[in-house]
């Protein structure tokens, strides 16, 4: 029974906020002609998303590189 109290509790409560539809300021802001590609017009933080990606994408290629070169070289004997 207190499982059932807490479930109508919750439905309840969630459906008295009402949560503002901020998806026309989004779609101005992405659709505004302002010569920056779609995936940095969301600003600061997609820009440094951006570049830690493109950042850890070359570290990760020069370091497979790296291990390929390694491995083909065959290991000195003693």
């Amino acid at each position: 029974q207190a499982l059932r109290q807490i479930s109508q509790r919750t439905i309840s409560t969630a459906s008295r906020r009402q949560i503002e539809n901020r998806v026309p300021e989004h779609q101005k802001l992405f659709q505004e002609d302002n010569g920056l590609p779609v995936h940095l017009k969301g600003g600061a933080k997609d820009a440094l998303l951006y570049r830690t990606t493109m950042v850890v994408t070359v570290f990760g290629t020069m370091y497979t590189i790296y291990h390929l070169i390694v491995s083909s070289m065959p290991k000195k004997q003693k």
